[in-house]
């Protein structure tokens, strides 16, 4: 019997080597599209205003719909419901792959067809809100509690490297070979994706409501987490580190007018920090966290915020990288803490709702933060706004040491069950 000292144990079920699979092609598809969007939204209009709107424009939907996708998800077989929202992800990528070809551009003018995009990535955002939950969930049912530390690791990772090849890759195949066949290969990774999670078995549904109305369940969600002082004060620091230090909605800006590295160059941006943080991730993996993991990080988010501001200053190329990268390293560490966390410390009948909350906080905010950094560079240019970001970002890290005691003290243990 494999035990917790063994790093591969989550990777030693099949299931979920399958998980892990579909989530790194899924994250390469997504992270490519988004190099792919951006780069031609600011190539059809020149703002740096609308490449924030980008993630506010997914973010929305993603947010406004949270609460009622953990519900569904929590109620319903999550192995089903994620192939079908993957489903929409690819159908999605066809609708981009039309609006963003030359002829049709030509046919239906610019205006229209960045209003199309923009519709498109609403409909994502859409998805989003259902898709997370149903995955957060299915990898409970797949590894036993025992497992989540390890499956946690393994499964950030193979969505950090995603992170890493979709954006290197996916410049690359735009700058050598154009949108087209981007877009081309986005959705044949989405259909390999499909096909790998359907050969997972379907799941006993853990969740069924008893006479409460849909709104009163899908609010468990939102009061457990805010009972939940621990929970509640890893997903706030995250939330606020990620809303002001992400700068990745700039990126395209800095590749074309700042460090004048064209779309390649863009990739490679994007991927700088998934790089760093799947680098930390794999040491992760060997070396876990468990003592001083409050402190921990506590720290690494503060050192996020300082290579944030050094990002914002550099105009070399390979100084950019670096900074990027550790920003990503360090991130790789808040992410594995407090993902760990909330595995650990939620019952199985409400981890879709938990997830949809954590997705609030979390996966929305880095959109958010991207249209943050798009008005704040609109305002007042783009290397202050990167830098101001950077320093709200220490700031909060401040003030969470001080006023939050219990993430100061956190230890992190396979049998954590905070309250």
């Amino acid at each position: 019997m494999a035990t917790n000292n063994d790093p591969y144990i989550a990777l030693r079920n099949k299931e979920f080597r399958l998980y892990v699979l579909s989530r790194f092609l899924i994250t390469v598809s997504l992270t490519t599209q988004a190099v792919v969007i951006g780069y031609e939204i600011y190539e059809l209009t020149g703002s740096k205003l609308l490449l924030g709107f980008i993630g506010l424009t997914e973010a929305i939907p993603a947010i406004g719909n949270a609460l009622y996708g953990g519900y569904v998800a929590d109620k319903s077989d999550k192995r089903s419901m994620l192939v079908l929202y993957v489903t929409m992800y690819a159908i999605m990528c066809v609708g981009l792959l039309f609006f963003t070809h030359s002829t049709v551009i030509d046919s239906i003018g610019k205006q229209n067809a960045v209003i199309a995009i923009f519709i498109i990535i609403f409909l994502t955002g859409i998805a989003r809100s259902f898709s997370g939950p149903a995955a957060f969930g299915l990898v409970a049912q797949i590894v036993p509690r025992d497992m989540y530390q390890s499956a946690i690791t393994w499964s950030s990772s193979a969505w950090q490297l995603g992170a890493v090849l979709g954006p290197a890759v996916g410049g690359m195949i735009l700058g050598q070979y154009g949108i087209t066949t981007t877009f081309s290969i986005v959705l044949v990774l989405l259909s390999i994706a499909i096909f790998a999670i359907s050969q997972i078995e379907k799941k006993p549904v853990q969740y069924v409501p008893k006479g409460e109305t849909v709104f009163e369940s899908a609010m468990q969600g939102l009061r457990f987490v805010f009972h939940n002082k621990v929970i509640l004060s890893c997903i706030s620091l995250d939330l606020f580190a990620v809303l002001f230090g992400g700068a990745i909605a700039l990126l395209p800006v800095y590749a074309k007018d700042i460090l004048h590295v064209g779309a390649e160059g863009l990739g490679f941006l994007r991927a700088a920090q998934a790089a760093g943080a799947i680098i930390m991730l794999l040491l992760l993996a060997y070396f876990p966290i468990r003592k001083n993991a409050g402190f921990i990080l506590l720290t690494a988010v503060f050192g996020f915020g300082l290579f944030i501001i050094l990002f914002g200053i550099s105009k070399i190329f390979w100084f950019s990288m670096f900074c990027l990268m550790m920003s990503g390293a360090l991130d790789g560490i808040s992410v594995s803490i407090r993902q760990t966390i909330v595995q650990l410390s939620t019952p199985d009948e409400m981890r879709g709702r938990v997830s949809a909350v954590n997705s609030m906080f979390i996966g929305s905010s880095n959109e958010i933060g991207e249209f943050e950094s798009g008005a704040t560079a609109a305002a007042m240019g783009t290397i202050p706004a990167v830098i101001f970001g950077g320093c709200m970002t220490c700031l909060v890290v401040i003030v969470t040491y001080f006023v939050s005691p219990s993430i100061r003290k956190m230890e992190l243990y396979p049998e954590t069950n905070s309250k």
